[in-house]
């Protein structure tokens, strides 16, 4: 234990998620020895960000206006939303330029043991959002962990019946992987997830050996039945 504000600065950071003990003190130690210059800048930014960042009042992403600018843009797609967690799972998501629709950050995922039920999350705003008569499907993109699954399952009960499909990321095999390093879970979600690939990559012509030739005596026998048809009979 150390005195006073350096053991306060410790305890701070380890209240951080993915920051342990030993991590914690590291930084602080860091920040004692850090160019006060570099440090006053840090604690502006946090300052600055806390005072100018807010949620998006559409899709609950962080944003410094009302609304963020991925619902501001009018050339995105209305009929799909993309249902996250968190604000990183956009970044993330965007990153790919696979996907140009909308989206809803939930702010989380259900853990009952960490106190977090449905009630915490942003789904009844989804479900105020799916009033609009142009969508037509939502993509529950939740991390593929237990609270993940626990979240998509409870989202596809309650969401069902207002007869929007439906659909749920897949998930595999990552590419660049090696197949003995992969969990059950993940190969038997690749196997159940497997694809045709007769569409990309068609049926090559089957190449056939070529009969193997036939001894001199049966070709000789063979030309002479030819020959004399009333013999041969």
């Amino acid at each position: 234990m150390y005195e006073g504000a350096v053991q306060e600065l410790i305890d701070e950071l380890g209240r951080l998620p993915g920051i342990g003990p030993k991590s914690a003190q590291r930084i602080a130690f860091h920040i004692l020895e850090a160019d006060p210059e570099d440090m006053k800048r840090l604690s502006e930014s946090i300052r600055v960000v806390k005072e100018r960042v807010k949620f998006c009042s559409i899709c609950f992403n962080v944003s410094e206006s009302d609304t963020c600018g991925i619902c501001r843009d009018e050339r995105r797609n209305d009929s799909v939303i993309c249902v996250v967690e968190e604000s990183k799972d956009v970044m993330a998501i965007e990153r790919s330029r696979a996907f140009t629709g909308r989206y809803h950050v939930l702010g989380g995922a259900i853990n009952p043991i960490n106190g977090i039920g449905p009630e915490q999350l942003h789904i009844r705003e989804l479900i105020a959002r799916l009033g609009d008569e142009r969508i037509t499907e939502i993509i529950l993109a939740t991390d593929p962990n237990l609270e993940g699954e626990a979240t998509a399952t409870f989202l596809t009960r309650t969401l069902r019946p207002l007869g929007i499909e439906i659909t749920r990321l897949a998930s595999g095999l990552p590419v660049g992987g090696d197949l003995e390093y992969a969990d059950e879970v993940t190969l038997a979600r690749a196997i159940e997830g497997r694809r045709s690939t007769a569409v990309k990559a068609p049926a090559a012509p089957l190449v056939r050996s070529a009969p193997a030739p036939a001894p001199a005596a049966e070709t000789a026998a063979a030309a002479s039945q030819a020959q004399d048809p009333v013999s041969a009979g």
